[in-house]
């Protein structure tokens, strides 16, 4: 007879991870029905400018990325990681119907930065209970399928986008924005059934987590820093897309095909960092957005665009969940969560800077001039990011 006594960790879909991948999926089919859109509704219906557009990405990034680390550190002190999902879920959900009523974009960034708050309490515990979850071992292809199911909502979502768009025109988008209500709390009627086993709590707050860090996590937030400076708003890709003849019904059929290529390698990406090390893949990852975006600087045909987008789902499996996962490696286990949060800070922070100098420099600059910054600036996290010492296993 099998035994009936096996440790759910040494499964990677056990109960836990399964549902938090459930959790993401729908999360992501909400946010992602939107995403294609919001530029749109921002530049075309509210009238706003490309800077104002890279203002609202880059400053509810930013506001929200704030409280990453002190969330992640509460969490970490409390031994709580459930209530932070469960309500951060909840808020998402709500903030999103909000964009739809907005008259001006300033009520876009309002109900952007309540979204994206929700995002940054959530991020740190949540990933911390999926580390809690599974064999260390097992970490990389736990992380890995995360993203898949995540990035499969958000293959899902566009479609639905694309499917009420057929029923309406361009300009008619509210009622979308109301409609993401659904898929929202769906995902928080699955965070509430996601069993937690609390873990020790720590007896005091932490008052400078920078001075309990690992120096090679120090190095990691320095390359992944530099990175993030030049890893603007992803709006900025989809309308570079748009504005080169792509209809709005292909551009969202591009953004869902690149979805798609982003789930299905994740979990073979996060794999193959438990077997050669997370920082191979992560340096893999820069080198793909380089090639990307070098790329975007100059395509004007439909076709550049569906390669492209496949190319950047790569770079984007070969990242998200390999860098959280390295982010833990290179932490104390009993910080796991405040780990995660500060990468989480660092990424928003320079995305406010991304995302501003990137709007500036389509307006006055041309479209071209972003794309290649970033493109050099990737390269250079990457060479940044191999020198930084580790151990074999990461």
């Amino acid at each position: 007879m099998p035994p009936t006594n096996a440790d759910p960790k040494d499964k990677v879909l056990n109960p836990t991870v399964v549902k938090l991948g459930m959790v993401s999926l729908f999360a992501d089919i909400a946010s992602e029905m939107l995403y294609p859109v919001t530029p749109i509704f921002l530049t075309a219906v509210l009238g706003a400018s490309m800077t104002s557009l890279g203002i609202v990405e880059g400053v509810a990034e930013a506001l929200a990325s704030l409280l990453k680390t002190y969330a992640g550190a509460w969490s970490d002190r409390t031994g709580k990681r459930k209530p932070f999902i469960v309500y951060s879920y909840l808020l998402s959900a709500i903030a999103k119907p909000m964009i739809g009523l907005a008259t001006a974009w300033p009520g876009v960034l309002f109900a952007r930065s309540l979204d994206r708050t929700g995002k940054a309490f959530r991020g740190g515990p949540r990933d911390a209970l999926l580390s809690e979850a599974v064999n260390p071992r097992l970490l990389g292809a736990a992380f890995g399928w995360h993203r898949a199911m995540d990035t499969l909502g958000a293959a899902i979502g566009p479609l639905l986008a694309v499917l009420y768009l057929n029923y309406v025109s361009a300009t008619e988008l509210r009622p979308l924005f109301y409609w993401s209500l659904i898929p929202g709390l769906i995902a928080v009627v699955f965070a509430m059934s996601v069993m937690e086993k609390s873990v020790a709590a720590k007896s005091t707050p932490v008052k400078r987590p920078w001075r309990e860090l690992s120096t090679p996590f120090k190095n990691y937030l320095l390359a992944w820093g530099v990175f993030s400076l030049v890893n603007s708003s992803d709006a900025f890709l989809l309308l570079k897309t748009k504005q080169s003849g792509v209809s709005t019904t292909v551009m969202i059929l591009i953004y869902c095909f690149y979805n798609l290529v982003y789930a299905s390698a994740s979990p073979s990406l996060g794999q193959l960092s438990d077997r050669i090390g997370r920082k191979s893949v992560l340096c893999g990852g820069f080198l793909i957005f380089a090639l990307v975006y070098a790329g975007i600087a100059f395509a004007h045909e439909p076709w550049h665009y569906w390669t492209l987008f496949a190319v950047y789902g790569l770079y984007m499996a070969a990242t998200d969940g390999v860098g959280k996962a390295f982010a833990i490696d290179l932490v104390d286990p009993a910080t796991k969560a405040t780990g995660v949060g500060i990468l989480g800070t660092v990424t928003g922070l320079a995305t406010l800077l991304a995302s501003v100098v990137a709007g500036l420099l389509w307006d006055h600059l041309g479209e071209a001039t972003p794309f290649l910054v970033g493109a050099v600036g990737s390269t250079i996290a990457a060479f940044l990011l191999i020198r930084i010492p580790t151990n074999k296993q990461i």
